[in-house]
């Protein structure tokens, strides 16, 4: 007799520190409630959010493998196992939304490439929500990750982006190590065109949410502090 496959749920969890109820819907507590077998970037990151949005599940039924920049492309199709046995398996990233910025991705490639239906459930994108709130083009963007880190090369990618951002309309998202922040707005500042407008999308979702957009010339005098806040930065010429 032939097992039907289970199938792979991309479960989004907060963005930081706030009630997982706050920001996601039923669809994601109904998810983790049926599912023991999960693919996550960091196991005690995952068991917490598990024990905060269904308390009573027990952790020592759970099966949890960690996927991560240090996985090797064949240690992923094997994660995947329990699907072709029947069971459905969630993918949860340490923030957000898994496969976006995040290496779930990898193993959501191998789902279709086993013929595993992928279901992915709403929830809290940092780079989604930023670009809501910023004012740019929604309709044409792009995600760059980190910059480099070293002054010369950084510069010469902070122009690149902005003419890119210019000649085609296209706002352009990409964020820092945390406690860098303060020193990448200030590369903004003075790196940019004046007139080129920057938007500072700080602890999203969070008590502490911070989202500003304003020219760069602006920005030389507003005071904020972004140590060690999560934060997306969007620029548009």
């Amino acid at each position: 007799m032939t097992v039907q496959k289970g199938n792979l749920y991309l479960i989004p969890c907060p963005l930081g520190d706030v009630s997982p109820l706050v920001v996601l819907p039923i669809s994601v507590k109904n998810a983790v409630e049926k599912i023991d077998h999960y693919i996550v970037e960091h196991e005690k990151n995952a068991r917490r959010f598990i024990k905060s949005i269904i308390p009573e599940k027990s952790q020592a039924d759970l099966n949890i493998q960690e996927i991560n920049k240090f996985t090797k492309p064949e240690e992923i199709p094997p994660m995947l196992n329990p699907c072709l046995e029947g069971f459905d398996v969630g993918i949860i990233s340490d923030a957000g939304c898994p496969g976006i910025a995040d290496p779930g991705a990898r193993a959501v490639h191998y789902a279709h490439e086993s013929g595993i239906k992928v279901i992915p459930l709403v929830g809290p994108s940092s780079i989604l929500l930023a670009m809501m709130a910023s004012g740019f083009n929604g309709q044409n963007f792009s995600f760059n990750g980190y910059l480099p880190i070293d002054k010369g090369e950084r510069k010469s990618e902070l122009k690149r982006l902005e003419k890119l951002s210019k000649d085609f309309d296209q706002s352009q998202l990409f964020i820092e190590t945390p406690y860098r922040n303060n020193q990448m707005l200030q590369s903004l500042t003075e790196n940019l065109n004046a007139k080129t407008r920057i938007c500072v999308a700080c602890d999203i979702t969070l008590p502490t949410e911070y989202i500003k957009t304003a020219p760069a010339e602006l920005w030389k005098k507003i005071k904020v502090d972004l140590h060690k806040r999560p934060t997306l930065f969007i620029i548009q010429g």
